[in-house]
Order: structure tokens, then C-alpha cells, then sequence
């Protein structure tokens, strides 16, 4: 099987990218898998204070993904997979093609300000020519609507 993975975090254009895999995976028989990192200087501070904030960090992905695997299951009847990882997000985005071989296409939301597409997009465009997998790019104000017809 196929799979799209999309990453989860706090961006607006987050949401366009869950909406696009999860529609992409229901039409072509694939899966998702949602991978969210936490950045390793997140928890700089003392051990016992680090493990506490590591875990709570843990519990508020997990409530995010809820949101977006519920609405996968009942609206597209795709059941996604969550990954967490922790350390640098292109890192830990390639590691992760690396080591599911499913994986078939990297979707990425694009951000709609004046700043660019995002870090995330920037960053992994300017290295596509050697990423073993396509990258899909999002458009953040893309409505439903549209998503739907490109899907």
C-alpha cells in the first residue's frame, strides 16, 4: 500500500495538506501516516522539568491527531497512522521515508503569507532532486471546494 505522509504541527497550512492526503489516499486505495516532530531544543531545560514537558508535548500531538484521524475515518474512511518523532524536522522527515518503505509521496502545506511557503517547504524543495519520494505541496488557501476537485 501506498502511503501519504503528511506532517502535523501548529502551521494554518497544516490543515489543507491532512485534507489533501487523507482525500488523495481515499481515492487511490493508499494510507496516511501523520508524522509530527518535536525540535530538540523544545526541552533545554532540567531533566525531571524536560520528561514532564516531553510528555505533555506527547499528549497534546496525540489530541491534535485525534481531531484529524476521526475526521479521516468518518469523512474518507482512511484510518491514519501517527508517528512521533523528535530532533530536526527535515532530519527527522527523511529518516522516516527512509524507514518505511510505503511511504510514496511527502505532502507538504505551503503557507499563503508574504514569508514564503513555510520553513518545512523551502527547505525540502531546494533538496528534491535527491528525496527518494515526490513532494506534493499544498496551497494553504486552497478551499475545500478545490481540494476536492484536484483530488
Amino acid at each position: 500500500m501506498r502511503k501519504f505522509l503528511v506532517v502535523l504541527d501548529d502551521s494554518r497550512e497544516c490543515l489543507n495538506a491532512m485534507r489533501f492526503a487523507a482525500m488523495r489516499a481515499a481515492r487511490t486505495g493508499g494510507g496516511v501516516k501523520i508524522l509530527s516532530i518535536i525540535p530538540p531544543e523544545e526541552f533545554n531545560h532540567w531533566i525531571g522539568v524536560s520528561d514532564l514537558m516531553r510528555e505533555e508535548t506527547r499528549e497534546r500531538i496525540e489530541v491534535h491527531y485525534e481531531v484529524f484521524a476521526k475526521w479521516m475515518r468518518d469523512r474518507q474512511g482512511v484510518d491514519p497512522e501517527l508517528k512521533i518523532r523528535e530532533g530536526e524536522a527535515v532530519n527527522e522527515i527523511l529518516a522516516e521515508i527512509k524507514e518505511d518503505e510505503e511511504i510514496g509521496v511527502l505532502v507538504l502545506g505551503a503557507g499563503n503569507d508574504r514569508k514564503g511557503p513555510g520553513p518545512l517547504v523551502s527547505q525540502l524543495s531546494r533538496n528534491s532532486a535527491s528525496l527518494p519520494v515526490p513532494i506534493t505541496v499544498v496551497p494553504g488557501d486552497l478551499t475545500k471546494e478545490q481540494l476536492e476537485a484536484v483530488t
